[in-house]
């Protein structure tokens, strides 16, 4: 607490607010309750109502919340063996266009520029890994905690090297990554301009493009077997 120099703040819920914003604009990652709570002189309770006001905001970082340390809901395994990447990829079409929609209604500054800053694959980056970012980044930036639950569910099962989604779609090729980045891109720049016509839209198209080379990718084997 030695970087954070002690103040007296009133009770009132805006004004908790208003004080741990500005300590956020200061850089650097919060202190914890406890430390943070002593260093404006509030009650933990009043805290954490501010805090949670925060998260609801999306301002603040969610809490991560403590799950069962098994990778897959109990009934993953049924559903690897019966699932294909086609089946997830129809799923992820009735599901991702609608959250694309709401995140542009509901995203916050820090959620928005979370999805922009997504949205273009760094060098040497792991090209799966900066797309199920960019996905659940608008995911969170819907705020619809069941259907972040599905997503998560479902791109689980996507991972799973039986159903091989992961391996299938995640492109390689450096073309291929460029050409995905600008499908995010797009989706990233209506959700910042709040259209969610455009954002749905943009994210259709998107998952379109990848069911079609999932397709040809699948066909091509066929016919190489």
């Amino acid at each position: 607490m030695s970087a954070f120099e002690p103040q007296v703040v009133s009770s009132d819920l805006d004004d908790i607010i208003a004080a741990v914003r500005q300590l956020q604009q200061g850089g650097g990652k919060l202190p914890s309750e406890r430390d943070l709570a002593e260093h404006l002189n509030v009650k933990r309770h009043q805290l954490r109502k501010a805090l949670e006001m925060l998260r609801q905001s999306g301002d603040l970082k969610p809490t991560r919340a403590r799950r069962a340390p098994t990778a897959l809901p109990r009934y993953g395994e049924e559903l690897v063996r019966v699932t294909n990447p086609i089946e997830v990829l129809e799923l992820r079409l009735l599901m991702e266009p609608g959250l694309a929609r709401l995140a542009s209604l509901r995203a916050s500054s820090f959620e928005t520029a979370r999805i922009i800053d997504a949205a273009t694959t760094p060098e040497n980056a792991s090209s799966g890994a900066v797309d199920f970012a960019f996905h659940s980044a608008i995911v969170a930036a819907a705020r619809n905690h069941l259907a972040a639950e599905f997503y998560k569910m479902l791109r689980q099962v996507g991972v799973d090297a039986r159903v091989k989604v992961a391996r299938t779609a995640a492109p390689t090729c450096p073309k291929r990554i460029a050409e995905r980045d600008g499908e995010h891109r797009l989706i990233a720049e209506a959700i910042s301009k709040r259209d969610p016509e455009a954002a749905e839209a943009a994210m259709r198209a998107h998952l379109l493009s990848v069911q079609r080379r999932i397709t040809e990718r699948s066909n091509a084997g066929a016919f190489a077997a």
